[in-house]
């Protein structure tokens, strides 16, 4: 091949348009766009545990095991310093709920929901007319054959 041939080949706007088509294919999968709705509803749920947490749990727990400042003020002192054992106590029972949050929603809910596909998937449906009629003209040339 002609190396002036060669260089011309070389349409840096085709490239271009080429790598703007595979991003847009990319970007625009389903894949990645339920990724996204994924992680910006696990976000606000995050946000809404964390409420949950902080404004009804350990303030309960704060009632129950009284401190100055409930949980937030719940803390040792060594050597002068302040150790916050309540705050990260916060954040474990914050943990704690999403973790069985999570496995009640995806062990049980979508393990019971999975469950039920594959049953509907291993009960064959009843034949159609069509099939039905398939079945008679199959089972009449069989006798036919045989006497």
């Amino acid at each position: 091949m002609d190396p002036l041939k060669k260089i011309t080949s070389l349409d840096p706007t085709k490239k271009a348009f080429s790598l703007i088509d595979e991003f847009r294919n990319f970007a625009f999968k389903g894949n990645v766009i339920d990724l996204a709705v994924g992680v910006i509803i696990g976000a606000a749920f995050g946000k809404i545990v964390d409420s949950l947490v902080k404004n009804i749990f350990m303030p309960f727990i704060g009632a129950i095991i009284p401190g100055e400042q409930g949980y937030v003020g719940w803390n040792w002192t060594l050597n002068g310093k302040e150790i916050p054992f309540g705050l990260f106590l916060g954040e474990v029972v914050n943990f704690l709920i999403v973790a069985v949050v999570l496995f009640v929603f995806i062990v049980k809910f979508l393990g019971w929901m999975m469950r039920a596909k594959k049953q509907e998937a291993a009960a064959p449906s009843p034949p159609t007319k069509d099939q039905e009629l398939l079945m008679e003209i199959r089972d009449l040339l069989k006798q036919q054959k045989t006497t």
